[in-house]
């Protein structure tokens, strides 16, 4: 190795100084050079060489105790005042110390801040209460799924225009990093825990032995005894379903569920990144947007390919068939056309009045059954977050009622609920302007009605939103003539008639039979 020895006379440059590393160096080379020689491999001057030579002690054992530059501004209250507060209230932030001690001793300033914050930590470090330890766990492939829900409210996505309040129901494995979401309308229930779940089982192909949950409080809350029980038993029976162990982490320790509380905020801040790309947080339809969720998932998942792959082998087989993932209700049509079931009002054909329906209720849909007949499916609603009630209305299930009475629409209960369409809306509004009111509900009828029997709802809808930008009333005659089925479109059935004749040979037939 050459050396290059610094000209006599340079030393080290002023204010650089020889770190301990710097000296064991010196002393590994001076077993074998010289000192100006192992003072170049050590990157300092020979004449701090030489001064070593004298005196061997590392840098860090030659400094003495640094003593203060300027008084201590804290040495009158400290452990008089501020002390006293950390022991009288262990957990008060020490911003609220420093307003307290400037109010008491305002001649201190403002500059005194991070000064009493480092003496704070400094005393809490030694004099503090003990703090809740973190213990990290090592996961073993196949043992642990765990389940979650996550509000979506701050990305502000939008159905057709209309604000979307919604949650996630998200589920992992805590060793892969498998995950699944599903789009949950309604808040945290029973119901959308076992559908969200048993969607995320069947994707993976195979079942965890252990499903951890928070404690699903939110499930339960506003339930009675009788009610709590019945869910924690058809909880249990759903993890026995799939063969799992059913656990909870503590009420309040969101930390306890951490394999999946810390991949909530990655997976909110994806879908934040996704949407912006998009340019818009509007979707068409909830479909369109449930599909967008299940692209971003399936991208997490393709980097975990492996991983998954390598826990899928170890994971239980899963049974034959889902379980329930539904909540079953009896309820009676009423004379209104319709029943209420959770504070909602639902419309059914009028002919099942006075009937009892078993109704299913699923996280974003009601499935209305007669015995085990599926009749009809509904879109599932809910209260406003006031409690007052609301209303789920098909116009189809009225209308036949209605243009016997067309005046039952001027103060109907559910008439903003009514109208298919945002047009039709506008256009009853634009005709109680203009015309009276029985003129007024009558057209509207007829309009809904035809809407109804011709299947012209939203070329209807169009057609009047264009009369009310023209500043016009709709026209019935023109409108029933411009929706009339295509007479090119109608079939034309012939039928040809057999002769007489052939009847007649029938019956001598029949005749001829009888004699024999």
């Amino acid at each position: 190795m050459q050396v290059v020895l610094p000209p006599r006379g340079i030393t080290r440059l002023p204010g650089r100084h020889v770190t301990d590393h710097q000296m064991r160096l010196y002393m590994k080379y001076r077993q074998t050079d010289t000192p100006p020689v192992a003072a170049a491999k050590a990157s300092f001057s020979s004449s701090t060489a030489y001064r070593f030579e004298k005196n061997r002690r590392l840098p860090s054992q030659k400094k003495g105790t640094r003593s203060r530059r300027r008084p201590d501004p804290l040495a009158d209250v400290f452990e008089a005042e501020v002390v006293p507060m950390l022991k009288a209230a262990a957990g008060v932030r020490p911003v609220a110390i420093f307003e307290e001690i400037l109010r008491r001793h305002p001649e201190l300033g403002a500059g005194i801040r991070r000064t009493l914050e480092r003496r704070i930590r400094a005393w809490r470090a030694i004099h503090g209460e003990e703090q809740e330890v973190i213990f990290r766990q090592t996961h073993e492939p196949g043992q642990v799924g765990l389940s979650d829900f996550t509000d979506m409210g701050e990305l502000g996505v939008t159905i057709a225009g209309a604000r979307l309040d919604h949650r996630l129901y998200h589920f992992r494995l805590a060793y892969c990093g498998f995950e699944h979401a599903y789009v949950v309308l309604g808040g945290e229930s029973f119901v959308a825990l076992a559908e969200g779940l048993q969607n995320a089982l069947w994707s993976l192909g195979g079942t965890p032995r252990e499903h951890r949950t928070d404690s699903l409080s939110a499930a339960f809350c506003n339930l009675d005894r009788n009610a709590r029980d019945d869910l924690t038993h058809r909880y249990e029976d759903l993890c026995a379903h799939y063969g799992m162990r059913p656990s909870r982490n503590n009420r309040g320790i969101a930390h306890e569920n951490g394999a999946i509380e810390s991949s909530h905020g990655h997976l909110k801040r994806a879908i934040a990144d996704a949407l912006l790309l998009r340019g818009t947080a509007d979707f068409d339809d909830l479909a369109t947007y449930r599909g967008f969720i299940d692209e971003i998932v399936s991208r997490r998942n393709a980097r975990n390919a492996k991983r998954i792959d390598h826990e899928r082998a170890t994971l239980q087989a899963l049974p034959d068939r889902r379980t329930s993932d539904y909540e079953e209700v009896i309820v009676r049509v009423t004379s209104s056309g319709g029943f209420t079931l959770r504070k909602v009002f639902y419309t059914v054909p009028s002919r099942l009045i006075g009937h009892q329906l078993r109704v299913r209720l699923y996280d974003d849909r009601l499935d209305v059954l007669v015995g085990g007949t599926h009749l009809v499916t509904l879109p599932r609603g809910r209260p406003h977050p006031n409690g007052k009630h609301d209303q789920v209305v098909d116009y189809r299930h009225v209308i036949h009622s209605l243009r016997r009475k067309p005046m039952a629409l001027l103060n109907l209960v559910y008439r903003d609920r009514l109208f298919p369409r945002d047009a039709y809306r506008r256009t009853f509004d634009r005709l109680r302007e203009r015309l009276p009111d029985r003129k007024a509900c009558r057209l509207m009828v007829d309009l809904l009605a035809l809407a109804h029997e011709r299947g012209c709802e939203a070329e209807l809808a169009r057609q009047l939103a264009a009369d009310l930008d023209a500043g016009q009333l709709p026209d019935l005659g023109r409108l029933r003539a411009q929706f009339a089925p295509d007479p090119a479109c109608v079939p034309q059935v012939v039928v040809q008639l057999a002769p007489l004749a052939s009847y007649e040979c029938l019956i001598g037939a029949s005749q001829i039979g009888d004699a024999a």
